[in-house]
């Protein structure tokens, strides 16, 4: 695998650092946290660690409201702290990559109150400041992906600002050529300081019309929908001059040493795969999330694997995630039967896979009583099941009354079954979710063809998915059992011996030595068919 670059052959570990590890007993994660979890990390056999914002932050909306981007909220730690992560990741052979927030900041950025104080203030043209229609309405119909419109008025100077969230985070204007500079002036600040890379967040919603055009009615949309799906956003994502402001960042990037950029994107993958930039000059891992939203069968997901392999731009590098911080966790929404499938499946795939903080014990999402919920996302639309504070909750470290996430009370309540879905417990199961990761990623290092290999014949036969990876003499095939009952399938290569080389199971199997192979429910296994010398 030594032509492959480490975001190419390794796997990221998505941290939400409110949620990690608490060191000072306040009850949130911290920087200090992560550092005293690094060996965890080293042990489950990740590359890279992504750490969602740290920056300064009234908090309005955790972080994604951006205060400063040069520094860290003390919530967190400060520089010094941040300085020790970065050496003590690398020192273990960790990469690290930061989230970035360019698409709005804070209100109480320094750059929007400068930018309210007046219209002639320089900053003005920094935000995107608009007159009211000639009856006092805003310009136009664009709505809040958070709820309600999008347009926030200003008395003191007469005029509304958008914002694409909370009406606390303004959208700067990135057609104004100083705000791009000074964005990417904070990336050099962060690469100088020793960064491998960024995600950067909603990377599709950086330019908006320049005509102010209204958006067309979505005809599909149901009442018991988010109400931002009223509209289709036509004109205020994916316009096509956003894909020189990625080829901007990507140039910023490149002028440092293997460094990635990761844009967080949830498009159609026609549209997805313009974001790699002509010649692959753009972001080198447009987040790829089919699998949060497809429907959990073996046709649903064979369809998907193909359409995105043939989607990709020739030398285009793929890539996959089950969840994140803004999604229901897979065991929530599959079931805690299927996920260990979808951990094969995920570790299994041609490109880099992303693991959400607590997927490799089996975390599921945690009900949130209405009185204690803190996303504002729920509490501008509450009742419709929009929160995310479900998938957001502590990490379940050991049986300890706060699951050893901390001393103090945690920010969000713990999962029920933390005293028995934890790491210190799982890691004592050999058939544990927990051991099968560690086995998966295992087998990633060893065998070139899981981690950089072809991927060939996908196919999905009742509920059996059945796909193979090759790299020069390797040669695997995987075969998944997504129904809750026992099948017999036709394995690939029927006239090659076949090695059982792990099984979602964890038990001894032995070898296909039978042109058929019986698969379990819910069971997924691993078939070496490398045809031995001789």
């Amino acid at each position: 695998m030594s032509d492959a670059i480490w975001w190419q052959r390794g796997i990221v570990y998505q941290i939400y650092p409110r949620s990690f590890q608490d060191s000072d007993g306040d009850g949130v994660g911290d920087l200090r946290g992560v550092v005293r979890r690094l060996d965890y990390l080293v042990a489950l056999g990740v590359d890279a660690l992504w750490l969602s914002p740290i920056f300064p932050s009234p908090m309005a909306d955790f972080g994604y409201d951006v205060e400063d981007y040069c520094d860290v909220d003390p919530l967190f730690g400060d520089l010094a702290a941040f300085d020790r992560l970065i050496g003590e990741a690398h020192r273990r052979g960790l990469k690290v990559i930061l989230d970035l927030v360019p698409n709005h900041t804070s209100d109480r950025h320094p750059w929007f109150v400068a930018s309210r104080a007046s219209r002639d203030d320089p900053r003005r043209d920094w935000y995107l400041w608009h007159d009211p229609r000639p009856d006092g309405s805003p310009p136009n119909n664009w709505l809040s992906n958070f709820g309600g419109g999008g347009w926030e008025w200003d008395a003191a100077t007469a005029q509304y600002y958008f914002h694409s969230f909370l009406k606390e985070q303004p959208d700067l204007n990135w057609r104004n050529p100083a705000v791009r500079q000074a964005i990417y002036d904070v990336l050099r600040f962060w690469l100088d300081r020793g960064v491998d890379g960024f995600r950067v967040d909603v990377i599709w919603l950086l330019i908006k019309d320049e005509q102010l055009r209204d958006n067309p009615v979505n005809p599909s949309f149901r009442p018991d929908e988010a109400s931002q799906h009223r509209l289709l956003p036509l004109y205020t994502a994916d316009r096509p001059e956003g894909q020189a402001i990625v080829e901007e960042m990507r140039d910023v990037l490149d002028a440092y040493d293997e460094r990635v950029l990761i844009g967080e994107i949830y498009l159609p993958v026609e549209r997805l795969v313009a974001y790699y930039g002509k010649d692959l000059r753009g972001a080198h891992l447009p987040f790829n999330f089919q699998l949060l939203s497809t429907a959990w069968n073996a046709s649903g997901i064979a369809r998907i694997i193909a359409e995105y392999e043939a989607a990709l731009p020739p030398g285009a590098w793929p890539n996959w995630v089950l969840g994140n911080h803004d999604n229901h966790r897979i065991a929530s929404r599959i079931g805690a039967a299927q996920a260990p499938v979808a951990a094969m499946l995920l570790l299994t795939l041609r490109g880099t896979p992303t693991i959400y903080y607590g997927e490799e014990i089996g975390m599921a999402d945690v009900a949130i009583p209405p009185d204690e919920v803190q996303d504002p996302y729920e509490k501008q639309q509450p009742g419709i099941g929009v929160g995310r504070d479900p998938e957001r909750t502590p990490m379940q470290w050991d049986a300890d009354p706060n699951a050893g996430f901390t001393a103090g009370r945690p920010w969000l309540r713990l999962a029920p079954d933390h005293e028995a879905r934890n790491v210190a417990m799982l890691a004592q199961d050999p058939t544990s979710i927990l051991a099968l990761y560690r086995r998966l990623i295992a087998l990633r290092r060893t065998h070139p063809a899981l981690a950089v290999g072809r991927l060939e014949h996908v196919v999905a036969v009742d509920e059996i998915l059945i796909f193979e990876r090759r790299h020069g003499a390797g040669h695997f095939a995987i075969l998944l059992n997504f129904g809750h009952e026992d099948r017999v399938v036709a394995r690939p290569g029927p006239e090659i011996p076949a090695i059982v080389l792990l099984s979602t199971v964890l038990d001894e199997r032995g070898d296909a030595l039978r042109p058929e192979i019986a698969l379990r429910a819910d069971e997924g296994v691993i078939l070496d068919l490398t045809r031995l010398p001789g």
